[in-house]
């Protein structure tokens, strides 16, 4: 059995038999196939662009904003620290794939915009992205793919309905 499949069978059998407690059994099947994907588009990235996934996240931000954003405004889209969108745009625009900027000369503003061969890179990456994505989830039926977005929608709804009010940044 591989590593990932050993982790995602891990989670769920916390609570194997558990039938009572099935908001926990519905957590853990939630994280566990997350992981599972996170981890198989990592070593995808890796192996097929060299690329890290917080770069992916990165790329993607800047991707849909071609006038570029604020390094504070990628940490919070990124949901990385400041400090590690810093060195994420350093390798980049070491890579040519982004540039930084500081508008109106206000050396208190750095913007990072994607160069056009990181726009390019971007583009195949993404393409290759739900590529990856179709192909794990082919064995799932169109039909049920579009109800489970429905039902987990209702979950998620339900989670931000029952947050508690202390601010996380």
């Amino acid at each position: 059995m591989a590593e990932a499949d050993v982790d995602s069978v891990d989670l769920e059998t916390i609570v194997q038999g558990a039938h009572e407690k099935q908001e926990l059994r519905l957590w853990l099947r939630m994280l566990s196939t997350t992981k599972l994907i996170s981890q198989e588009v990592r070593r995808r990235l890796r192996n097929e662009f060299g690329a890290t996934l917080p770069q992916f996240d990165l790329m993607a931000q800047l991707y849909r904003e071609h006038g570029g954003l604020r390094l504070g405004e990628l940490s919070k889209r990124t949901m990385v620290t400041n400090g590690n969108v810093t060195g994420l745009v350093e390798r980049l625009e070491a890579d040519g794939f982004i540039v930084r900027e500081t508008p109106d000369d206000d050396r208190r503003v750095t913007v990072a915009k994607l160069t056009t061969k990181g726009d390019e890179l971007f583009a195949t990456m993404a393409a290759a992205h739900e590529s990856w994505l179709r192909d794990m989830m082919a064995d799932v039926e169109p039909a049920d793919i579009k109800a489970l977005w429905s039902r987990i929608g209702a979950v998620k709804a339900s989670v931000n309905n029952h947050l508690s009010s202390a601010d996380f940044d």
